[in-house]
């Protein structure tokens, strides 16, 4: 738990230092660029296409109906822009996330060794082409898992709880992998997942319910669609900055958690296990045999 906690405040005075967040520039502008691409080229088609859908439910005919009747009308423009921004945000959360992982993370997770493990062993577990694939199949089995979750979304418990945790899942595996690719070793890699799941697990699970906050954000530009230019960059500003921080956390912990492994297989005394997960990076004098 001290490791856990101790990383976290790590990685949000990483956010806000000025080379972190010039990192954090290469995904934001990618990912805005792509979201203006495909808002360009299917915005209003799919607009057109989802009001046409909704005209043609009888359902909401009856509560378009009911609504006239009480002096409400528009429902059909109200729903259109909502349900369109809804299903595009899955693609939104995974190109902000790719992005962090493949344009940030390598260099922030070496920024942080460098300041904090100097003397960390690089071991090359995971190369580029595994890390890209490892990306890509994780995040089709949480768009999996999304899909077939849907349903479930309208218990109202469930619709709180299925999505943070499938985008928890998905950012733990991205991101914790690519913060062990160049110092661990696929065994170790595979350790420490063994070991940390749950925490790593529950690191992801934190961010991915950080990650609702864009979305009030994204629903709120439809009420306010005056506004609604700014609040959609602002929305993929802070999927990008919840991604950095993520990040950042499971580069401090994991690598934390790799040294500690590391100590404990030389045979490193108890006192030094208890300095590392306390966030103490100097190591206490050891004797000369050691």
């Amino acid at each position: 738990m001290t490791l856990l906690f101790d990383s976290l405040w790590r990685a949000m005075l990483d956010c806000f230092r000025p080379r972190v967040m010039l990192l954090s520039l290469a995904p934001l502008l990618l990912t805005a660029v792509l979201s203006y691409l495909l808002g360009s080229l299917y915005w209003d088609a799919s607009l057109a296409w989802v009001r046409s859908s909704l005209e043609a439910s009888n359902i909401v005919s009856v509560v378009s109906g009911w609504m006239q009747a009480m002096g409400l009308s528009g429902i059909t423009a109200f729903l259109a822009p909502l349900i369109v921004i809804f299903a595009v945000m899955p693609v939104v959360v995974v190109l902000s996330l790719l992005s962090v992982a493949l344009l940030m993370t390598p260099a922030l997770t070496s920024l942080i060794a460098e300041k904090r493990f100097p003397a960390l062993e690089r071991k090359e577990g995971g190369s580029l082409l595994l890390g890209l694939v490892w990306s890509l199949f994780s995040t089709l089995l949480a768009l999996l898992a999304l899909v077939v979750s849907i349903p479930l979304w309208f218990i109202p418990p469930l619709i709180l709880l299925l999505p943070p945790l499938i985008w928890g899942w998905l950012t733990y595996r991205v991101m914790a992998f690519d913060a062990l690719a160049s110092h661990a070793s696929s065994e170790e890699r595979r350790e420490l997942f063994r070991r940390h799941r749950l925490t790593l697990l529950g690191i992801g699970v934190f961010c991915g319910y950080l990650g609702a906050a864009p979305s009030v954000i994204w629903a709120s530009g439809v009420l306010f669609a005056a506004a609604f230019v700014v609040l959609v960059p602002l929305g993929i500003w802070l999927y990008t900055w919840i991604f950095a921080l993520s990040s950042a956390w499971f580069a401090h912990y994991c690598l934390a958690a790799l040294q500690a492994l590391r100590d404990e297989r030389q045979g490193f005394t108890q006192p030094l296990a208890e300095a590392l997960l306390s966030g103490h990076e100097s190591r206490p004098n050891l004797p000369p045999d050691l």
